[in-house]
């Protein structure tokens, strides 16, 4: 068995996974996102990685004598400074962190080919904008940290002693090349970094061995392997057995996601999707949205709280939902309640209801805002297409997918076929997977999709789908048309 660490934005999750995809052990220990201004979204890196610390500690004896192995996937995008004797100066800054908002904007004015020079949008997700943002609004911060990491660093660190980062993780700092896996030299200038102040860069594969220390933190055999890992969107497709040529995953939890597995790294000339490593041979292009399930938790507590003493109040509230027609009697929401990512990559956007009128009523507003996110993620659809990839098949995931309605709406507005993998497994059982092939436990980890079942097969209805096409140039031709609004409401 191998355990599958996953390193998240708001809890560590881990599991003992054998090669036919059976978990033992499986536990989560969450820690707070913590908000001290506002736009700003941080951790304490001390609580992270003993919260990571334990739930290994806990697989591994789950898993008792079988344990292989231990491999890692990660939150993206994360930054934390350390000092001249690696303690931290900052806090680990996360991928929600929108503080360097002005910092990407005026990046993408100034540098737009750096988006495909590094296959990360020049977002203030990314740590090249967050290192510009230190360097400009915090200078003796920014001069006292001697080293800038992310957060699995600071854990594969604690295990083994070394510095060191993946492919993968790192091919989403804004700060490595795609076609060497090499630090780029242009976006280093820019953040104003040297090479020396970043962990040394190796495949996801790799292995590596636990110090005195980690084997004392883990209770374990001191021989036991570690893997180094990947970051948790990669991984994420290799979770469901998205692993072959045009097989997509689809991801809706409080955000979302659409990616799809390539073999060669995938430039998008209009700069509307990203693409990361996974292995020196498998990349992952697609896009991610900020507003996912926060949406339904929005409408939930904007226009029915009156639900709250509700049993399953979210079941009620796509019974509501469902009382509208598709296309919601020609009603559109922006769900951009967190500005959004993909295909736009922007700060600016906010959430808004067009088309308003006075037969529309709540269920109208409820299905509408559901809607918006379906829609969002077709244009992610649209703009994966645009830039070349073929896309045959989607497999979907996430705490969505326990409704009928939302599950047939997103068939609807992809209008294509949606698989929906039994169980709910993710990045944790991708890093497993990973590293049992890594440990050669398994040929290669397209044996991925042999393992996943699909509990559904669910088809696009015609019509409704015919609705969906029809709006989704309106819907995303809003974007455009409010953004003189927005910028003026940031301004106010």
């Amino acid at each position: 068995m191998i355990v599958g660490v996953d390193i998240g934005t708001t809890s560590a999750k881990a599991g003992a996974f054998d090669a036919d995809g059976h978990e033992v052990g499986a536990n989560e220990v969450a820690y707070p996102l913590l908000e001290p201004s506002p736009g700003w979204a941080v951790q304490e890196p001390d609580v992270v990685v003993d919260a990571v610390v334990a739930v290994t500690r806990e697989a591994i004896a789950a898993g008792d004598n079988d344990v292989a192995g231990i491999a890692f996937s990660t939150a993206m995008h994360s930054l934390v400074g350390l000092d001249a004797h690696d303690r931290p100066v900052t806090d680990i800054v996360t991928w929600a962190d929108q503080r360097a908002a002005p910092q990407a904007e005026r990046l993408r004015a100034e540098r737009p080919h750096l988006h495909g020079a590094t296959g990360t949008p020049l977002h203030p997700m990314a740590p090249l904008s967050k290192l510009v943002w230190f360097a400009e609004e915090e200078p003796e911060t920014f001069a006292r940290v001697a080293r800038w990491v992310g957060v699995k660093e600071l854990v594969i660190h604690h295990l083994t002693g070394e510095w060191l980062t993946d492919h993968s993780t790192a091919s989403g700092t804004g700060l490595l090349a795609l076609g060497t896996l090499e630090y780029e030299t242009e976006a280093l200038e820019v953040a104003g970094v040297r090479r020396e102040q970043l962990p040394d860069v190796a495949p996801t594969k790799h292995t590596m061995s636990l110090s005195a220390e980690g084997t004392d933190a883990l209770k374990c055999d001191k021989n036991l392997p570690l893997v180094l890992g990947a970051g948790d969107g990669p991984l994420a497709n290799l979770g469901v057995g998205a692993t072959k040529p045009g097989v997509a995953a689809c991801s809706i939890g409080t955000s979302g996601a659409l990616r799809l597995m390539v073999e060669k790294p995938v430039i998008d000339p209009k700069g509307r999707v990203f693409c990361y490593a996974l292995t020196e041979d498998r990349w992952v292009v697609g896009g991610a949205i900020n507003n996912g399930g926060v949406v339904l938790q929005w409408a939930h507590d904007a226009l029915a709280p009156e639900l709250g003493d509700d049993d399953d109040p979210e079941t009620t509230l796509m019974d509501i939902a469902a009382q509208a027609p598709p296309g919601s009697d020609r009603l559109v929401m922006l769900p951009y309640l967190l500005s959004e990512r993909a295909p736009h990559w922007s700060t600016l956007p906010r959430g808004a209801y067009v088309g308003l009128t006075r037969a529309h009523r709540r269920e109208h507003l409820i299905r509408a805002a559901i809607e918006g996110v379906c829609q969002q993620l077709a244009l992610v659809l649209a703009s994966l297409r645009d830039a070349g990839n073929d896309v045959t098949e989607i497999r979907a995931t996430g705490g969505f997918a326990r409704s009928v309605l939302w599950r047939q709406m997103l068939c609807d507005a992809l209008s294509q076929p949606v698989g929906f993998p039994e169980g709910h497994q993710g990045s944790g059982f991708g890093a497993a997977l990973l590293g049992m092939e890594a440990l050669g436990a398994i040929p290669s980890f397209d044996h991925a999709a042999e393992l996943i079942a699909l509990d559904e097969i669910r088809q696009p209805d015609p019509d409704a789908a015919a609705v969906y096409t029809r709006m989704l140039p309106v819907f995303d031709g809003l974007y455009d048309a409010l953004g003189p609004a927005f910028r003026q409401l940031r301004d106010l």
